[in-house]
């Protein structure tokens, strides 16, 4: 009996270490994409084009140098580029449509998830399908429409077009969030002589963080990492840092160097706001997955 008990444990523990060494083994492969670009932001020319590749080498800051000063009032190959403007085009642009989508998504989300009415379901998969829909289906008459009104390349018009990407995020994990929050609560606070709103205000809404920390990380990635809406409705006066990122990529070379140095910044703010919502993130996504 010992000896089936010890060769249980034994195998127990091989199937743990093998296990682990795959999950090892697939988050390297999966990082090594990131330690790359990073690395070679730090790398000068011609570092980066030696074969085989350098993995000591020199750090350099000319990179960072060549895209938040030099580059700013020279030209690169026939395009000239500003990428500090496309990054604070970013966050005006991204932090706009996910605070507009946080105020009006919530409240849309708290309704869908805690009360029932007719075509409330199809309400919901309506909010859904903006956010499955390809955005090359929609691109053109939002095109034309923008063209008409005077929407195109401003800020308003990006902000409003990326309601397209933030709000359906926002509003489908907070409704099944809501729909978890006990309504005893609720009734609690009701009976207690609190009006709805500040129920709503008070108890509802301070439960809710885990929840609406998760959807605004994945809302502010997913705006942040936009380029098809950028690219069509947007000139150089609103162009993001997607988009700007683009003008280093010239007929006289490829700038790997460059290019790398704004792949890391830009993902900087994403990088804080993980690190921000992190605590909340594991509970504001599995709450709901599982029903009573």
């Amino acid at each position: 009996m010992a000896t089936i008990e010890a060769q249980t444990g034994r195998n127990g523990f091989l199937h743990k270490l093998v296990v682990n060494v795959l999950l090892i083994i697939c988050f390297l492969f999966l990082l090594f994409p990131v330690f790359w670009v990073t690395t070679m932001a730090f790398k000068g020319h011609d570092d980066i084009l030696t074969w085989p590749p350098k993995f000591v080498f020199k750090p350099t800051l000319e990179n960072f140098h060549n895209i938040t000063t030099a580059v700013r009032t020279a030209t690169v190959g026939a395009v000239s580029t500003d990428f500090l403007k496309g990054f604070g085009n970013s966050l005006l642009v991204t932090t706009s449509a996910l605070l507009l989508s946080l105020i009006t998504g919530i409240p849309a989300a708290y309704a869908l998830g805690r009360y029932r009415f007719k075509g409330k379901n199809d309400i919901a998969f309506t909010f859904l399908t903006f956010r499955f829909a390809p955005e090359l289906l929609v691109i053109i008459p939002i095109y034309l429409i923008f063209q008409q009104i005077g929407l195109y390349d401003t800020y308003i018009g990006l902000v409003w077009v990326y309601q397209l990407i933030t709000m359906p995020m926002v509003i489908w994990i907070l409704m099944s969030y809501f729909e978890d929050v006990s309504v005893e609560l609720e009734q609690a606070s009701l009976v207690d002589g609190y009006p709805p709103l500040r129920t709503f205000w008070r108890i509802i809404l301070p439960l809710a963080k885990p929840g609406i920390a998760a959807a605004a990380l994945l809302a502010f990635i997913y705006a942040w990492n936009n380029f098809i809406f950028a690219l069509i409705l947007g000139s150089s006066k609103v162009q993001p840092v997607t988009v700007s990122a683009l003008k280093f990529i010239t007929a006289e070379k490829l700038r790997y160097g460059d290019i790398a140095a704004a792949c890391v910044l830009a993902a900087i703010p994403i990088l804080i706001l993980a690190i921000y919502a992190q605590r909340y993130m594991v509970r504001g996504l599995s709450l709901g997955a599982v029903k009573k």
